[in-house]
């Protein structure tokens, strides 16, 4: 699904301006975005949590060239727990 559908949906379902849902949905997203980019978890209750994790520093090798090695740095990346409801309807 795609945010224009999600918006399509959302606007069909609740009877408001698809203009209106869309500035919802990004600016939903967008705070999502500063929190973590402040350091922040995000815990959506009975969606999930996205968290910030830290990827340690590691040796990296090119397959073409295995001689080569690359230090690849440690860098933040955003992992997603799902919920309790959304492992329960996912996994059916």
């Amino acid at each position: 699904m795609t945010k224009r559908e999600m918006v399509m949906r959302i606007s069909a379902e609740t009877g408001l301006i698809q203009q209106d849902v869309h500035e919802v949905i990004q600016r939903s997203l967008d705070l999502i975005i500063e929190s973590l980019a402040a350091g922040k978890n995000v815990e959506l209750r009975n969606f999930g949590v996205f968290q910030l994790k830290t990827r340690k520093q590691r040796i990296g090798r090119n397959p073409n060239k295995p001689e080569n090695v690359v230090q690849i740095p440690s860098c933040q990346i955003v992992k997603f727990k799902p919920g309790k409801i959304m492992k329960e309807r996912v996994s059916g």
